[in-house]
């Protein structure tokens, strides 16, 4: 660590980002230097953004030569940019430096750009519906590789004002707790500048002791359940892990972290022809909705032909659009909080559920 002594071709390089405040501070501190240090470099890397230490001015040039011979800032590049002719939605495909390709997504909407950002290589879920699922599973992202999908994607497209960040991409957040959480205090903090905690949102599809967990942190960011079905006997087709974590104990701890954090839930939602577009699903919903402080997003079922699915994941179709729109309808009726989320950057797989790269040798996590 910063020892001049040792043969920089013998150690492996200390990657800094993703190190929070503390971390760097006391990093500094190991290595002899001062404590203050660590808050430079970290307003170098979250608040200006740089991926230089030449460019980190006040740092000495004896401690810059230290950093370059013994610490890594690069966790990401940019592989490809894909954009939809249609509705102006980009994907960006990152390569990790184990050579692994996650991919990002900004959406374009009327008075916000919302990044949707990726927490693991695959998911070890296997849920139905979704692509990333029918991926396979390689490994967690750090805390610097979900950083970096933001700090990469503002130096890429420097005119786009990403207002929203949402923990949506690949993965589960919730079991990658430790970066995801990590990654939010970096977030959080005052020195890291161009987005607010409050404009965050962490998807699941619910790890409810991870729930309650987050909760005890007060850090505050919005939770996005993913519920597709208010009856676990169709939910446990949709999201295999709800056999593990049924609906009722999730429920509960939504509603720990609602009343913990002063917050709404989201309901994610996706809609799926005669499987949960019933009046049975609609009467339900409307029951949780009257019952729980949230808010509700309905979503078409986007294809996954692209993993070419099979089984239960082939047989899914979407529910008709005139359908959804009579569902919606009925709940707005009930003063429900609707948004419909309709299909973004289809054309390119960069939909809701699209995201998905095959792996080679894809492995399970245990859960």
């Amino acid at each position: 660590m910063l020892n001049q002594n040792t043969q920089t071709e013998q150690i492996q390089k200390t990657i800094l980002k993703g190190l929070t405040l503390k971390e760097l501070k006391d990093f500094f501190e190991a290595a002899g230097e001062k404590r203050f240090r660590g808050e430079q470099i970290f307003e170098w890397l979250y608040g200006h953004r740089v991926d230089d230490f030449d460019k980190m001015e006040n740092i000495p040039k004896y401690l810059r030569k230290k950093l370059k011979a013994f610490c890594e800032l690069i966790t990401l590049k940019v592989l490809t940019v894909k954009e939809s002719k249609i509705t102006g939605t980009k994907k960006i495909i990152f390569e990790t430096q184990d050579k692994y390709k996650i991919e990002t997504v900004i959406i374009p909407e009327v008075r916000r750009n919302t990044l949707c950002i990726s927490t693991q290589i695959g998911c070890p879920l296997d849920c139905k519906f979704c692509a990333t699922g029918l991926m396979g599973y390689k490994r967690n992202l750090t805390a610097g590789e979900i950083f970096d999908q933001y700090m990469l994607t503002t130096k890429l497209f420097p005119n786009i004002n990403i207002t929203n960040i949402v923990y949506m991409g690949m993965g589960e957040p919730l079991l990658n707790y430790q970066n995801t959480l990590k990654s939010l205090q970096i977030f959080g903090e005052e020195k890291t500048r161009g987005i607010s905690l409050k404009k965050i949102t962490v998807s699941t599809v619910g790890i409810p002791h991870k729930i309650i967990e987050l909760a005890e942190t007060k850090i505050g960011v919005k939770i996005a359940f993913s519920l597709h079905s208010l009856f676990d006997e169709t939910r446990n087709k949709l999201i295999p892990i709800n056999h593990k974590y049924p609906l009722n104990e999730n429920l509960e701890a939504l509603r720990y972290y609602a009343n913990e954090t002063n917050t709404r839930i989201t309901f994610e939602y996706v809609m799926f022809k005669d499987l949960n577009d019933r009046e049975d699903d609609l009467f339900a919903l409307i029951r949780l909705c009257k019952s729980f402080p949230c808010k509700l997003n309905i979503i078409p079922f986007n294809s996954i032909s692209h993993m070419f699915p099979t089984g239960f994941s082939a047989e899914l179709k979407p529910t008709p659009k005139l359908k959804i729109d009579e569902f919606v309808r009925k709940l707005r009726e009930k003063d429900i909080t609707v948004i419909v989320r309709y299909t973004q950057g289809g054309d390119i797989e960069a939909a809701c559920g699209q995201l998905a790269y095959k792996l080679d040798n894809g492995s399970k996590l245990n859960i």
